[in-house]
């Protein structure tokens, strides 16, 4: 069986078999070997016959019970798995992932029992997966929802004025529940994959200086505002830093800026007071082809959390993480940014460094033809 990235797979046609995925206990061989038996059997029951000279008749009784005894017990050693299956995949059908099916067997039935499994498996975790979705997301909509509701029962009750006051927190709730539905739409796009890449070449210096200017001002802005937000602290200084100043890249700007800000977000809220983050741009290996570095001063992840950084509504071990100014953000952005990059055919991954913490992503660009 070949594990795959996300858990086990459906193992390869002749796995597991030699002589190049000839079984020597499949079915085939055992249906043959039952035919080879029971000739082998009424032949020598029949020159029994001739030298002892008994009758025909008995020859034939004797020759037809022995085979039958025979076609029995190898039917039955090929149907009893069926009916332990039968009864799996019903249980399945109704709900119930926790049944798996016995796999003693070397033959095709052993492969299909296998098979069997592994679906039982990723159909048990994809429910775990949509349980959890609902619970997370019901956890993350309570948050806002809650916040809102007590502001507005306060200024309907006349304990508290609709002033200006009054209505920034009632605009930082209602702002924050905007973000994570949002957030929660490009979740369900990535599902059903129906955000198609729009690839073209740009000039990644001004690029990326764009984005780290509009990261600056929407955090400036909301501070001015009082509305929170997973990035409104203006004490971290962005710096960029792209070599050669002339490179270019060929993406598609639009996922990348999601990218990039996510990153940006998400560094910004795990840096110290006063800190840097650095977001570095290089050439990669094929023609067109970009290499992003985004560096933090925070305290890092732990090796043993890297790979599952970019799991959905994972927000990390690392004890009070984030820094001041931060809502503690709805652990979507890094799940997001994978999923772009994923798009693109690149890779995004933790890497080692010597502080903070270091995202490294690749893109794979494209062919030199004309975009």
């Amino acid at each position: 069986m070949k594990p795959g990235p996300d858990g086990p797979r459906s193992p390869a046609p002749g796995a597991g078999a030699p002589w190049g995925g000839v079984r020597p206990f499949s079915i085939k061989t055992k249906l043959g070997a039952l035919v080879v038996i029971s000739v082998l059997i009424t032949t020598g029951l029949s020159m029994i016959a001739v030298h002892t000279k008994t009758e025909l008749r008995f020859i034939t009784v004797f020759s037809m019970i022995a085979t039958l005894l025979i076609t029995q017990f190898v039917a039955h050693s090929l149907t009893a798995p069926l009916g332990e299956m039968n009864t799996v995949a019903r249980s399945i059908s109704h709900g119930d992932y926790t049944r798996r099916v016995s796999e003693n067997r070397r033959d095709e039935l052993g492969d299909l029992a296998q098979t069997i499994n592994v679906m039982a498996d990723e159909l048990e975790a994809q429910d775990r997966h949509r349980k959890e979705l609902v619970a997370n997301v019901s956890h993350e909509l309570r948050t806002p929802i809650a916040g809102l509701r007590a502001v507005l029962e306060n200024v309907v009750d006349g304990i508290a004025e609709a002033d200006t006051e009054t209505m920034r927190t009632a605009l930082k709730q209602t702002e924050r529940l905007g973000r994570l539905v949002e957030t929660l739409l490009d979740l369900s796009r990535l599902d059903n994959g129906v955000v198609p890449l729009r690839k073209r070449r740009f000039e990644v210096w001004p690029y990326l200086s764009g984005v780290l200017k509009e990261a600056n001002m929407v955090a400036s802005a909301r501070a001015t505002m009082g509305s929170g937000g997973s990035h409104t602290r203006t004490d971290v200084h962005l710096h960029l830093d792209v070599t050669p100043p002339e490179l270019t890249a060929h993406a598609d700007p639009e996922r990348i800026h999601q990218v990039v800000a996510n990153l940006i977000d998400n560094a910004v809220k795990h840096s110290p007071p006063h800190g840097r983050v650095t977001v570095k741009a290089r050439r990669g290996t094929q023609p067109e082809s970009l290499e992003l570095e985004v560096l933090d001063e925070g305290p890092g992840i732990p090796r043993s959390e890297w790979h599952r950084v970019f799991e959905r509504f994972n927000r990390g071990a690392v004890r009070r993480p984030h820094g001041p100014g931060s809502d503690g953000g709805t652990g979507l952005g890094l799940a997001i940014a994978r999923w772009a990059v994923d798009l693109h055919g690149g890779r995004i991954g933790v890497a080692e460094s010597e502080r903070g913490c270091r995202i490294l992503i690749t893109l794979p660009g494209d062919s030199p033809v004309s975009s």
